[in-house]
């Protein structure tokens, strides 16, 4: 495994499930039918690990809230439980090329964000995911954290190599 390789979160192993050695995953990835599909590559890192483990997908299957996937080696719980807990992950080749103005977490997380007037208000720490639309995050300048709704009439541009969002404050937003 390659040490100066960059990952990306994917989902997280919740629990086993039956005695074949299939596992329960929640995903947190836009893609989870690239991500789960057959032969596919993922990385676990186990608890107080600092390495990566690469697991191919042998079969999955949405089932309620998770999915339920089988990796290529594993047909037996006991040899799948010392993953339970553990963070599925993809490297970054693996990434899925966005269409234009879409964004993954890491690329908006760290961005300077700067009023229409210019003025810095601060970086985007978080992104929470509500409902009908994301938000931003921002620890403000002046010390308390600012929430700024990802909508077009607030966010006027999103430059990802400058890390700088720039946009346009509502009333009450301040």
């Amino acid at each position: 495994m390659e040490e100066n390789k960059k990952y990306y979160r994917v989902g997280k192993i919740v629990n086993t499930h039956g005695l074949r050695g299939d596992l329960k995953i929640v995903s947190k990835s836009d893609f989870p039918e690239i991500r789960f599909k057959k032969d596919s590559q993922l990385y676990v890192q186990l608890e107080n690990e600092n390495k990566y483990q690469a697991l191919t997908v042998e079969s999955a299957r949405p089932h309620k809230e998770v999915y339920i996937v089988k990796f290529k080696g594993f047909n037996h719980i006991n040899e799948v439980e010392k993953y339970k807990n553990s963070v599925l992950y993809v490297s970054e080749e693996q990434l899925v090329e966005l269409p234009e103005d879409e964004y993954y977490f890491h690329e908006i997380i760290g961005c300077r964000v700067l009023t229409e007037e210019n003025e810095e208000l601060g970086k985007i720490i978080d992104i929470l995911t509500p409902g009908a639309n994301d938000v931003w995050v921002v620890k403000h300048n002046k010390g308390n954290d600012l929430l700024i709704p990802v909508i077009d009439d607030v966010l006027l541009n999103v430059n990802i190599q400058e890390k700088v969002v720039k946009i346009r404050l509502m009333e009450g937003m301040l």
